[in-house]
């Protein structure tokens, strides 16, 4: 599994123009940022128009937000080329720039199923925009801890291959081939579900990577380190147990912490808080079993957890027995 990099180029020969959404250039008459890292930006996703993206939301109308987050209000529009994307757009009043950057940086720089697709950004003046495609089941967080009718939907299965796909891809960040990331804010808000419910990770804002020896410094424009320490990966293995927690139980995060659960012991590792839609259906022992991986993933201790690699076979095997998931690279054995 390599490091896949699709670059965009947009014209720079008229420094006013912005490429729209359809593929066209149009001149919106401000001021272009020289800031070198935007430059470098232009090089991995497409620069978009401000006025098409205003447009498209009838100027951010609150008719169009779907969503708000630590960084910023979400719109969703339909652009010219009739896709359905979502914008999410930076609060004005921080300085919010890295995790601009960090963002953009991971998202069109490393793919996979698993994670948002990016489609473009834009700058104008102080405003930071991020266009990304259109999640229409939103994120898991919602599902789980909104309405008990809407969790319901989300069956022992479901819930299940949520969980597989979240692990495939933090196990893919981690030990990726050439690469190695950490995504350091993986929580139930940060996991989209697409029309199929597959997972897509998003919220890079706070990732790390690892410098490489062929890799190419002056075109990261993340922040690097020479090596990644066991417990930066640890922490994201922390916060999958969370989320694996919380598809079995919907507590939210704050309830399942160490500090206020004994993970350490057995007496966690039964059906007595597990969210009872998911109980007498034919699962309890894969739920057991999903119980402990979790106690294991948030043990204190952050060299006793496992590495992302082992609790992703570890889950997928798990889901295997009842045929949950169907991914060829499933290997039974974790060694």
């Amino acid at each position: 599994m390599g490091l896949k990099v699709k670059k965009i180029f947009v014209s720079i020969k008229n420094r006013t123009k912005r490429t729209m959404i359809d593929g066209s250039e149009c001149s919106d008459g401000i001021e272009v940022n020289n800031d070198p890292k935007i430059s470098k930006l232009e090089k991995i996703v497409t620069r978009m128009s401000f006025m098409e993206l205003a447009k498209a939301t009838s100027h951010f109308s609150q008719d169009h937000e779907i969503g708000k987050g630590m960084l910023g209000k979400v719109y969703k529009a339909l652009v010219p080329n009739g896709w359905n994307v979502a914008i999410k757009r930076l609060n004005a009043s921080e300085n919010l720039e890295e995790e601009f950057v960090s963002e953009i940086t991971i998202l069109r720089s490393l793919r996979h199923q698993n994670l948002v697709p990016l489609i473009g950004f834009c700058v104008e003046r102080d405003g930071r925009l991020l266009v990304y495609k259109y999640m229409p089941n939103g994120n898991l967080h919602e599902w789980l801890h909104t309405t008990d009718d809407k969790a319901k939907l989300l069956d022992f299965p479901l819930r299940v291959k949520i969980a597989v796909g979240v692990a495939k891809a933090l196990a893919w960040l981690h030990d990726g081939g050439n690469f190695h990331v950490v995504h350091s804010n993986i929580s139930t808000q940060s996991i989209l579900l697409d029309e199929n419910f597959d997972p897509k990770i998003s919220n890079f804002w706070e990732a790390t990577l690892e410098r490489q020896n062929d890799m190419d410094s002056s075109m990261c424009l993340l922040p690097l380190v020479d090596s990644l320490d066991f417990t930066s990966y640890k922490k994201d293995v922390y916060r999958f147990g969370v989320v694996l927690l919380e598809l079995l139980t919907r507590k939210e995060s704050y309830q399942l912490s160490c500090s206020s659960l004994n993970l350490s012991s057995s007496s966690f590792a039964s059906t007595l808080d597990v969210d009872k839609v998911l109980l007498g259906q034919g699962f309890d022992a894969m739920i057991l079993q999903l119980l402990e991986l979790a106690s294991n993933c948030m043990k204190f201790i952050p060299n006793q957890r496992p590495t992302m690699l082992q609790v992703y076979l570890t889950v997928a095997a798990i889901s295997r027995i009842h045929d949950q998931t169907g991914d060829p690279e499933i290997q039974l054995q974790v060694e």
